[in-house]
Parts: C-alpha cells; sequence; structure tokens
C-alpha cells in the first residue's frame, strides 16, 4: 500500500464523494455493500478513473474494461481505484456498482463521485542543489555516495548588524541574504480551482522537532515579498492556502541547533490532506507526505587544509611577536587579523577560546566559530567581532560542571583524513584531551565532549592530557601537511630524543654548552629566572637525576598517547617524528616545559612558524633547532621558512582554514 492508500464504505441506493489523491488507492468493499438477494455486480467508470477487482486479496483482472462483465458477489470481493491525473472541476469522475440477483436482474447501485488531486512535498533529496519532484527517498535519510535525504543548515550566522543574535534566534527574515541560508521546500499540488466543502491541508512538525527547526513561507513572490514565520518553536501547523489549478508553494527551512547528544540531526516535516465528515466534527487525515532532514555537523579543520586567516591578539608587550606572525603570514599568502585591546580586555591565549570549523550543504557552506566555555578577557571577540553575514557561532555551555585548563580549546585538535584498518575517516579525527581511565582527574566538560561526538563525522578520540599543568593535546602532538603520498606526518613532544641529542653532544666534547641563550634577564620560564638559566649546560641537564626521572614519566604519558593515536589513527613509526622535548613537575606533579615547546608550532601550509628553544648553542647554532630542522627537511622541500624567534606560538594565535572540498554526507560514520 501507499501512503494515503484507504478505504471507503460504499452503499447501495447511494453516492458518496471523495477525493483521490494521484498515486494512491482507494479500496471499497462490495460485499459489505450488496443488497440482500445480490450475487454478482457489475463497474463502470469513467476514463480518469483505472479501477480494479480484487476477489480473496488476488487482483482478478488488471484493470476494469467498461463492458458489461459481471463478477460473482463472495465474501471478501473489494475494488480498487486510483486516478493518474488531477481534475480540473469537483466530482467530474465517477465510479458506478450495479448489482444484480439470481436471474440477472439489476436491484440496486452504489456509486461514487472522485475528484483527482495531486500532492506533494518536495525537497533536494538527491543533493544536487535542485528541488526534483516527489522523490521516492524524500522521506528517509541515508549517508555514504549512493546516499539521498535532504540537507538544513543551521542558521546560525547573522546577516543583519541590528540583530542582537544569530538568526537562528529569531523567527524573522530581514533580507534575501538569510533566505540563502537556508533549504528549499516545495508544496506541490494540482487540482480543481477548490477543494470541496470539508477538506485542508495542513503542513506541521512534532513537538520534539520544534525547537530544531523553523520553516518560512513567502507572500506576494511578485508584490513587495513577506516572509512569514510558519512552522517552529512556537507553531506546530500552518494551514495552506490552497490556490487551485496547478501551483507551487514555496518554503525556506532553518535549522535551529546542531546535533547533540539528544538530538540526532534527523527532522521531518509532514503535510496533510484532511477531511472532515461534518461541521463542528473535527478533521481526520486522508493523505500525508512527509519529508526528512539532516542537519549539517560542525567540522573542524586540521592543520593540512589551506590557511585564510590568522588571528591574533595585539599586547603590550607582543609587538615583535605580531611582527615576526605577519612575516610568516606575508610569505603564506593569508591574512592577518589582529585583536586589539578593548576587545582582547588583556587576554592574548586565543587558541584556547575559540575553535574555527564550518558547515555545509549543497546549495552552501560558511565558517562557524565554536566558542569555548572557557571566559577569560577573550569571550565577546568571537560575537563582536566573528558573528556576522555567512559566519555563524556556536557555544556549549556546561549548567553544573565547573569548568577547567582541558575545556580551552588547545586541547581540541582534529587530524588530517586516515584510513584505518580499511575505514575511511575523510574528515579526519577530533582529538580530546582527558584524564587517565583511572583517575578522576580533570576532563573537557560533558556537554562540549557530547557536542563533538554527536557531530558523527569526525569520529573523536580521547587522548591522556591530564598529566600536563595545562592539560592540552597541543602540547604534545600536531600535524603538518607532507608533499609524499602519506600526504602528513605526526609530530609528538619527545624527552628521549632530547636526551638521546644531548648524550651525543656531551660525547662530542660540547658537554658546557649552554642553554637559554639570549633570553634577557627578564626571562622567567619554567620556574627559570634570568640568572639561573646563564648556567644551564648539557652536562647539567644530563646529571639532574630528579629531571631525568620526570621525564621518563613524562615519556610514558606521551608513550601511552602514541599507541592510542597509531591505532586509532592507522599510523606506522615512520609516520612519525619525535622533536625534542623536555618537561618538569610542577608541586602538584603536573608536567610544564623546561624550554619552550616546538610542537606547539603554527602551521600555515608549508610555512611553520616554530617556537625558539634556546638550546645548547653549539658551533654558533642552537643544536635543538638544528636537529628539528634535520628532522623535518626531510619531507619539508622548505623549511626555510622555520621562524626561530617566536614564543610559545600556537597558544597565542588562532587559524581559520579552507574547508574541505569533500563532502561530508559520502560519508559512512
Amino acid at each position: 500500500e501507499m501512503p494515503g492508500d484507504r478505504t471507503l464504505r460504499l452503499q447501495h441506493g447511494n453516492r458518496i464523494e471523495a477525493l483521490c489523491v494521484l498515486g494512491t488507492c482507494i479500496s471499497a468493499d462490495v460485499y459489505g455493500a450488496a443488497p440482500a438477494g445480490a450475487v454478482s455486480f457489475g463497474v463502470k467508470h469513467t476514463e480518469g478513473v483505472s479501477v480494479e477487482v480484487v476477489c480473496q486479496g488476488q487482483a482478478e483482472v488488471g484493470s476494469v474494461p467498461n463492458s458489461g462483465t459481471r463478477w460473482p458477489l463472495d465474501e471478501g470481493t473489494v475494488l480498487r481505484f486510483s486516478m493518474s491525473r488531477a481534475s480540473t472541476e469537483v466530482n467530474n469522475n465517477k465510479v458506478t456498482v450495479s448489482f444484480y440477483a439470481e436471474g440477472g436482474q439489476p436491484i440496486s447501485q452504489a456509486g461514487v463521485f472522485l475528484t483527482g488531486i495531486g500532492i506533494s512535498l518536495d525537497v533536494d533529496a538527491d543533493r544536487d542543489g535542485v528541488v526534483e519532484k516527489n522523490n521516492p527517498n524524500k522521506a528517509s535519510w541515508t549517508w555514504g555516495p549512493e546516499g539521498h535525504g535532504a540537507i538544513l543548515l543551521v542558521n546560525c550566522d547573522k546577516e543583519s548588524p541590528f540583530t542582537p543574535a544569530s538568526d537562528c534566534n529569531d523567527e524573522r527574515v530581514f533580507s534575501k541574504e538569510d533566505l540563502l541560508d537556508m533549504s528549499q521546500m516545495v508544496l506541490r499540488t494540482e487540482g480543481p480551482q477548490r477543494l470541496p466543502r470539508g477538506y485542508e491541508i495542513v503542513l506541521y512538525i512534532s513537538v520534539s522537532d520544534a525547537d530544531k527547526v523553523g520553516v518560512f513561507y513567502v507572500q506576494n513572490p511578485f508584490f513587495g515579498q513577506r516572509y512569514i514565520h510558519v512552522l517552529g518553536r512556537r507553531k506546530l501547523y500552518h494551514t495552506v492556502q490552497y490556490t487551485g489549478g496547478t501551483a507551487e508553494l514555496d518554503f525556506f527551512v532553518e535549522g535551529l541547533r546542531f546535533p547533540d547528544d539528544t538530538f540526532s540531526g534527523l527532522v521531518s516535516i509532514h503535510v496533510s490532506l484532511l477531511e472532515t465528515l461534518a461541521e463542528g466534527i473535527p478533521h481526520t487525515p486522508i493523505f500525508t507526505d512527509t519529508v526528512v532532514f539532516r542537519v549539517a555537523p560542525w567540522i573542524m579543520t586540521p592543520n593540512t587544509l589551506a590557511p585564510v586567516n590568522v588571528f591574533v591578539c595585539s599586547m603590550k608587550d607582543n609587538y615583535l611577536f605580531i611582527k615576526e606572525i605577519k612575516n610568516l603570514i606575508n610569505k603564506a599568502g593569508c591574512e592577518l587579523k589582529v585583536c586589539f585591546g578593548y576587545i582582547n580586555r588583556g587576554d592574548r591565549w586565543m587558541q584556547d577560546e575559540i575553535e574555527f570549523g564550518y558547515t555545509h550543504a549543497p546549495h552552501k557552506s560558511f565558517p562557524v566559530v565554536l566558542d569555548s566555555p572557557r571566559d577569560g578577557g577573550l569571550e565577546q571577540f568571537p560575537i563582536k567581532e566573528l558573528l556576522g553575514p555567512d559566519f555563524g557561532y556556536v557555544i556549549r555551555e556546561p549548567l553544573f560542571e565547573a569548568i577547567t585548563s582541558l575545556d580551552s580549546f588547545g586541547n581540541l585538535e582534529v587530524s588530517p583524513p586516515v584510513t584505518v584498518a580499511g575505514k575511511e575517516y575523510p574528515l579526519g579525527r577530533i582529538l580530546i584531551g582527558s584524564s587517565f581511565p583511572t583517575s578522576a582527574g580533570r576532563r573537557m566538560t560533558r556537554v562540549v565532549r557530547d557536542f563533538l561526538y554527536a557531530q558523527q563525522v569526525q569520529a573523536p578520540i580521547e587522548l591522556y592530557s591530564d598529566w600536563l599543568a595545562v592539560g592540552h593535546v597541543d602540547e604534545f602532538v600536531t600535524f603538518v601537511p607532507t608533499s609524499d603520498t602519506k600526504r602528513f606526518r605526526m609530530l609528538m613532544a619527545s624527552p628521549a630524543a632530547c636526551y638521546k641529542l644531548f648524550r651525543e653532544k656531551q660525547k662530542e666534547g660540547q658537554g658546557e654548552a649552554t642553554m637559554f641563550k639570549g633570553k634577557g634577564t627578564g626571562f622567567a620560564f619554567a620556574g627559570y629566572s634570568g640568572t639561573d638559566t646563564k648556567r644551564v649546560t648539557i652536562n647539567k641537564v644530563l646529571s639532574n637525576d630528579i629531571l631525568l626521572q620526570q621525564n621518563r614519566y613524562v615519556q610514558r604519558c606521551i608513550d601511552w598517547n602514541r599507541d592510542i593515536l597509531k591505532k586509532e589513527l592507522g599510523l606506522m613509526e615512520k609516520d612519525i617524528v619525535d622533536l625534542p622535548a623536555l618537561f618538569k613537575l610542577d608541586k602538584q606533579g603536573k608536567a610544564v616545559p623546561y624550554f619552550p615547546n616546538m610542537v606547539t608550532m603554527i602551521v600555515l601550509a608549508k610555512d611553520l612558524g616554530i617556537p625558539k628553544p634556546f638550546g645548547p648553542v653549539v658551533g654558533g647554532e642552537c643544536c635543538l633547532e638544528q636537529q628539528t630542522r634535520s628532522l623535518l627537511e626531510r619531507f619539508l622541500e622548505d623549511v626555510s621558512s622555520y621562524h626561530g624567534r617566536l614564543g610559545e606560538v600556537r597558544c597565542g594565535t588562532n587559524v581559520q582554514r579552507q574547508p574541505f572540498a569533500f563532502q561530508w554526507w559520502h560519508v559512512t560514520p
């Protein structure tokens, strides 16, 4: 049976009226309608109707010819009729059933007057940007390159400077641009100039979808358009004006929220044809058509995608830092965006406040910034400086959980695309730092974690980062693009690599080479004040037993993550580069870098901005820089763009990148 197939009660000696929706069937029980004494029946119909006789569940004939054929009246005999063309007038088609007694004489008739009407609620179910007519797959949603189902964007940008918040927070349309963020839905109808009395067409959504979707209708498409909000937060149904003839009514649909732990991302919109039997009697649906949308996810962008804008905070003391970053950005060919003091309010940690991503549908794509629950001085920055036309904003904040350093977005990373044991992750996988599985340590707040998992297209991996004082994954792992078949390498902080290098230099007779040269007396780093740092040599580091034990512990924590990453990202040892690093433990037993951590670099395509480590100077050059350069040069043609004079670079900057060319709906989660 088709959706909307229904049963009519025939009555002998009576003629009834019915609407027949094109593409559906109406069944009528002939046996139950027959008068006493009837043993057979015949059928006549106008040419707009096709009729089948069904006896004991088997169709007796394909279509009933308009001849004098008679059928025996057996229990369970049913007529099925359908129409393939819309009526131009009410009741312009009919079916007549004649009942006959034993000798063949007619004893009574039953009749049905039919009005054919076409109703189809349509969306872009084949994802080509065009709303096709009555796609058979419009009421379901499937993933993958062969998948189907319409897509909806969360309307989280802000087209008008005069609205206080994102467009999805209001029920008005201020401009045509706002409609471009929405998905089109078309209600196509055909039939007589008016519906028969007692019928109406209603568009509706379920209560559970009311806070997830909004629908607008364009009134007077030709004279000064008005956009009317017809479905959404406080409106569950809308009675459609039936215009007669062949008509297309345009609706525009917006998503109101991203998928979440309580929302799969799927929403349904229905249209029903309702019938009432008499004044004052409630309507009943006789036909329903349904379309399904999936709300497009929020997608993160890895280091391997091209940079568009680099954001950095201007502070009283970072003029040189910004100058250096500017040189790097000019080389990389992207834009520098400086956030000034009146907005940053003394907070330089741009990386921790926000994460750039985007959202994408067949008809449109735009960047969306995820705001972290951490609220430093930068909390106004994403709303005041980023949210705007075609730049969306989303935030997830816990109601009761305490915010920790792990909620800053230095603790949120994404890998490049990978294939793991045959399973493809064409948009990469999200990495978040967490506590050791057995401990009651710090974790990223639940609402943010749930949000990231619910997007489905970048399956998250939880790593162990709580061993660090700050606790961010970007302190021990990052990714750089390469031009070989692998397309990237994973870089990891490695105390073992540092000890190995220092021992080699000691063997070469360089044990007295000093660290932290060229840093003024104001240089306080990881507990070293200016005076202390003058006397740190390779020999001193290697003879410090406590430091050695602490770094063995740190290496174990990093190796734990290395094993998870190799398994979950499908990596081999040759895909990993170990950058020399040293840590020391603070009073709480948490690790802080002993010298500036080179893993916290900024990656702008082939141009890397790497923090200057101030390592032991051997033959006029810092041996840590030299070692890092030689490690990276193996697969990066151009490490001359290595910028050695930057502080801890990455935490003070944030990069907005190009979106993936890959269409997320082709993923198979």
